[in-house]
């Protein structure tokens, strides 16, 4: 089952079961992954499984900094809604992949390309942006390529 057909498949549950919050969360990300895909082909185009990922990614992004602001400002309640429609979301993305493992795959990438020190950077993150597609949040990559350059 692709992606575009779980999210259906939830939104159609969500609906049968009168789940008002998922079913808005729902309907929120299939109309992004929609204007996603008429921006990049035409209205009839689907998006690749990696672009699907992608626009998640950034609806997870959204409710992560309003979660932030939110928090800031004392609006606790809103904070919780945009938490709970985080975790509709996540449920989406792919496993990802964070500890020893980020560590080994970076090792890995920094030896494969040869990198000896943070002027080879953009190459270690190419090179890994292409093997994680999706399973890892960039500045964390980023932090984590950079600790072991310097290191």
């Amino acid at each position: 089952m692709t992606l575009h057909e779980r999210i259906d498949s939830d939104l159609k549950d969500a609906m049968r079961a009168k789940n008002a919050g998922r079913l808005n969360v729902l309907r929120m990300l299939k109309s992004a992954l929609k204007y996603s895909a008429i921006e990049k082909s035409a209205a009839e185009g689907q998006l690749e499984e990696a672009d699907a990922v992608q626009v998640i990614r950034k609806q997870v992004k959204q409710r992560q900094d309003s979660i932030e602001s939110f928090e800031k400002g004392g609006r606790a309640e809103l904070a919780a809604k945009e938490k709970e429609e985080l975790a509709i979301l996540n449920a989406y993305l792919p496993k990802t992949i964070e500890g020893e493992e980020l560590v080994k795959v970076v090792r890995e990438a920094i030896a494969e390309v040869g990198a000896t020190s943070r002027k080879e950077m953009g190459a270690v993150m190419k090179a890994l942006q292409t093997r994680l597609a999706g399973r890892v949040d960039g500045k964390t990559l980023s932090q984590e390529v950079q600790r072991q350059l310097n290191g």
